[in-house]
Formats: structure tokens, sequence, C-alpha cells
């Protein structure tokens, strides 16, 4: 399987030819890229990095975190995390960037350097480009032993990010802990498990998790379509469950399943959403003609 070097990150499969796979020599030429691109544009020598539970993660990551460290890049490490959540660490601890390692939907064998900006937002194309010709370049200074960068390991931010969540206003916590909610949760054995339940323990619902187990072994193919989702759909209705979630490897995919085991429709998830927001908002004109299937009885 190739290696893919693009302008959104980093991408291949674990093993084979430096070149060809993502190998260890890869992983550090495109951190260290990453990493230079970072200190001349931001002068700012601070990157967060999480990962999710794929197999090959916490070798990535050491791999990851140790070529920072040794440009004299402090590094704050969350370890097992989500994507949106290493995405508000950045900004909460100024940092000049952040990387996610995950290859999102993709099987096991895979993994990934995802790349973030200093506001915690995917880096745009421009800026891409320029990592890619750092990386092409090979011109990394690395920092003298009195000058590398720190490590500091901080796995509150689940916690925080959950809390930045209950905090928005248009968040109901009361009604939804009055529904008192039964939801079955595929967690695809990566960090949705560390995620998701919690949020809805503290949304007074009750959780049944499936394939929590945080091993990379995942039990189906991880992208949350229709026809990996069979064990879901049938543990909502034998649960009696009155509502299906179904997320990614790195939770940045999120499906909900109506309580007969029908998909919602992940195409529409953002758009109900927007729909529920701009119902809310004082100013906003809501269309009359709204696109939204029929919602879940519940």
């Amino acid at each position: 399987m190739p290696l893919i070097k693009s302008i959104s990150g980093f991408r291949g499969t674990i093993g084979g030819r430096p070149g060809d796979n993502l190998t260890p020599q890869d992983i550090v030429e495109c951190t260290a890229g990453f990493g230079q691109w970072v200190l001349h544009t931001t002068g700012n020598p601070t990157i967060v990095v999480g990962r999710d539970g794929r197999i090959s993660g916490e070798i990535v990551s050491a791999l990851v975190v140790g070529t920072l460290r040794s440009m004299g890049i402090a590094v704050v490490d969350l370890g097992l995390s989500t994507t949106p959540t290493v995405e508000i660490a950045v900004p909460l601890e100024r940092a000049g960037g952040g990387i996610v390692l995950t290859a999102s939907h993709n099987p096991g064998e895979w993994n990934a350097l995802k790349l973030l900006n200093h506001r915690g937002e995917f880096i745009s194309a421009a800026d891409g480009a320029a990592v890619l010709d750092l990386v092409a370049q090979g011109t990394i200074e690395y920092a003298p032993v009195g000058k590398l960068g720190t490590y500091r390991a901080d796995d509150s931010y689940i916690g925080r990010h959950i809390e930045q969540i209950l905090a928005l206003p248009l968040v109901d916590v009361g009604a939804v802990r009055a529904r008192q909610y039964r939801i079955v949760v595929d967690a695809v054995n990566s960090t949705g498990a560390l995620a998701v339940p919690p949020l809805l323990d503290a949304l007074g619902c009750t959780t049944i998790l499936l394939n929590g187990e945080i091993n990379g072994q995942f039990a189906h193919n991880p992208e949350p379509l229709k026809e990996h989702l069979g064990q879901l759909a049938t543990d909502v209705r034998h649960q009696k469950a009155h509502l299906g979630i179904a997320v990614d490897p790195d939770v940045d995919r999120l499906v909900f399943m109506c309580e007969d085991g029908e998909l919602f429709g992940e195409e529409y998830t953002l758009v109900a959403v927007a729909d529920y927001v701009l119902a809310k908002t004082a100013a906003a004109t809501r269309c009359p003609t709204s696109p939204l299937p029929a919602p879940c009885a519940t």
C-alpha cells in the first residue's frame, strides 16, 4: 500500500519499506517537517499530540513525540483521545499546532498524522503545501541537548471537552436527563469508548456499550456505514433502546440509529443540528421547506 503525503497530512500502512509505507523513517521525516513549519510560522514551540486506539498508535506516538522534543518543541500528550478533543486542546494550551495520530475510518493496518494549526483547525491547502516543501527539502534543524523540548502527559481533556459541551447554551441538559434515554453505543474498539459514554452518563442516559475494549482490533469495518452496523441495529432493537450511536476510531464521524434499527442518515446530522440551532436563534429565519427526513419517534 502507498505512503500518501498530501496537504492534509500523511497516511499509509504500517510496515514495509521507507517511502512506500508509513515506516519509522517516514514518521520522523514528516513530523520534523511539520514541527519546523510550526516553529517558522508561529514561533510557538508547543505542539499537542493525541491518538486513537490503533495497534500501531503507541509506537507512532513515541516516534512523533521524540522527534518533536528533539527539535526543541514542548509536547502536550493527550494520549488516547479523539480528533475533536485535540482540536479544542490546541487553543486552550496556546500551542503552535497539533497532531492527531489516526487513520480515521480506514482499517487497522493504516495510521496517519493529521495536522492542526494554532487555532486547532486542519491546516489550509497553502500551509499543507509549505509543510510538504519542508519535508521534501529535508533541511531540518534539531536542538542541542540543553534545549530539548519538554514533555507533559495530560489525560484531562476528554473530561474538559465534555464540560464544554454541557455548558453550551443550546444543550438543554435538564430536558435530556428527564427523558432517561436508553442508548446503545458502538465504539469500534477505539477511543469513542472513552468519550461517548461519559457524555451520555452526564446527560442522565443509560448506555449499553458495544466493542468498548480499546485494543485496535476493530470488530468490524470501522467506517460507520449501514452495511457495517448490523450488530448495532440488532442490539438497538433487542435492548429496546431509544437511540443507537456509532463512531469511527477517532470520533470525528458520528452516526445516529433510530429505535427500529434504521439509520437516521449521516448526511442529515449536521443539517438537523443546524435546524435546531436556527430554530433557537432569535435573529434566524427558519426555512419552511426543510429537507430533513422524518425524525426518530423519540
